[in-house]
Formats: C-alpha cells, sequence, structure tokens
C-alpha cells in the first residue's frame, strides 16, 4: 500500500497503489498522499500534478475494513485530517489533473473532483454510492460535484447512487476529456505539463476564487458525516459490505 511519486518537467505524478482493495483511500494512503501534496505546495520545481490510480483503477473509494469511529471526537478527527486533502486540492497553488481508468467511486469520485481537470478512459465508471454504507457523500464532494453538474445532477448521485460512464460524464460536464482505455494518464500529463508551463500565480489565484465556500462546507461535512459514522444504518450499512449483502436500514440511533 503506498501512493508512488514521480517527477518530470514539472509535473508531479501521483498514483495510489493498493492492489488488495482496488486503491481504496485507507488511512495510511491518506496520509501519504497528503504529505506529498504538502510538499509538493512548497516545491518551485513543481507547476502540476497528476493523480491516478495504479492496476486500471483509479480508486474504489474508503477502505469500508478501516472505518472504525467509536465516538464523536473520533469522528471529528477523522474528518479533520481527511479534509488536509481536500484544501490542498481545492484551493492549493498547484492545477491537479485527474486520470481515470476503470471505477472511480465514493471517494474515488470525490478525489477526481477535487482536481482541476478530469481524464477518463473509456472504460471508466463513475459513482458515489456512500449511501450504501449509511454515510454522506464526504471529501468535498458534496460542494465539488454540484459545481461541476449542477445541483440537480449531483442530487442523482448522491440519492439514487446514480452511475455514469466516461461518454455520459463528458456530456453532463462531470469528465473533460475521454480518451481511448490506457491513454488517460498520458493525456494528463501532456494536459499537466501544458498547465506547469503557465505562469503560476493566476492559476493559484484562479483556484483561490473557485474555492470560495469550501470551509463554509468542509465544516458542514465534518459535523454530518460524525454524525453518520456513529448511526446505526452505518454499522449496518458496512457489515452488509463486509458480508456482500443487502444492508437493511432502520434508521434509528446505534
Amino acid at each position: 500500500m503506498q501512493v508512488r511519486s514521480a517527477h518530470d518537467g514539472g509535473v508531479l505524478t501521483l498514483t495510489l497503489d493498493y492492489p488488495a482493495r482496488r486503491n481504496a483511500l485507507a488511512v495510511p494512503l491518506r496520509e501519504q498522499l497528503h504529505d506529498l501534496l504538502e510538499a509538493a505546495q512548497g516545491d518551485r520545481a513543481v507547476g502540476a500534478i497528476v493523480v491516478t490510480g495504479a492496476g486500471g483503477t483509479f480508486c474504489s473509494g474508503g477502505d469500508i475494513s478501516g472505518m472504525d469511529v467509536q465516538d464523536h471526537a473520533s469522528g471529528l478527527e477523522r474528518m479533520r485530517r481527511t479534509h488536509r486533502i481536500i484544501r490542498l486540492m481545492v484551493a492549493g497553488r498547484l492545477p491537479i489533473v485527474a486520470a481515470v481508468e476503470g471505477w472511480c467511486v465514493g471517494a474515488g469520485l470525490s478525489l477526481a473532483c477535487a482536481c482541476d481537470t478530469i481524464v477518463a478512459a473509456e472504460d471508466a465508471r463513475f459513482m458515489a454510492g456512500f449511501g450504501k454504507v449509511g454515510l454522506i457523500a464526504d471529501l468535498g464532494l458534496p460542494f465539488t460535484l454540484p459545481a461541476r453538474i449542477g445541483n440537480g445532477r449531483a442530487r442523482q448521485f448522491f440519492l439514487y447512487g446514480t452511475q455514469a460512464t466516461a461518454a455520459e460524464g463528458e456530456r453532463i460536464g462531470l469528465v473533460d476529456h475521454v480518451v481511448p482505455k490506457g491513454a488517460a494518464l498520458g493525456k494528463a500529463q501532456e494536459l499537466a505539463k501544458f498547465l506547469a508551463a503557465q505562469a503560476p500565480l493566476p492559476i493559484a489565484l484562479t483556484k483561490r476564487l473557485l474555492a470560495e465556500g469550501l470551509e463554509r462546507a468542509l465544516e458542514d461535512e465534518r459535523q454530518f458525516q460524525t454524525a453518520c459514522f456513529l448511526s446505526a444504518d452505518h454499522a449496518e450499512g458496512k457489515a452488509a459490505f463486509l458480508a456482500k449483502r443487502e444492508p437493511n436500514f432502520g434508521g434509528g440511533p446505534r
């Protein structure tokens, strides 16, 4: 389990590599991703970032097996640490391009939407899916997805678990470029090289302007998701996911 990094011509490529869980965003992976993103912010040799996943999958979501929030304080702390990543991606100085192959689900969709540009291979599939485990969308997705596709379409992803192909994603504004299978990384790096050659200050200030409202959204998300972590429905959703069965939600307290 690691985030691999490679630096070439002003472009830093970060690759989620957790084959046992199809690049699920486990806590150690989140910490590595944060540290690499934070270091890049202060590295003037880095002009743009590409985020991708190994093995033909972008990211299958959060690591359900590692979700074990036992009290309010630990829930808030889990969200605080995760939100550091989203702040760096959405409001940080560096432009970021996502290279998506295969599944981009849950926290994976959140990571992709925290990027400035999404390149998707023809086989890419996008889904929120948080409701299946009794959670709300997080990692900034309630802020970033409506900004991309509008409030109405975002509701369909959040409430119905709507899936989108790369072509459908491009049609609704979720995806910026569709390329053949296996070509997403190359196209993303091409775009990142263009961005790395531009004047950095206007890009950084543009990102800050477009991130207006992010802090309020993240604070609300932090409180709401912590409540969900402690609910009976999340316990049931997690148990059902691990047992590969349909959940039976009751809506009551844990």
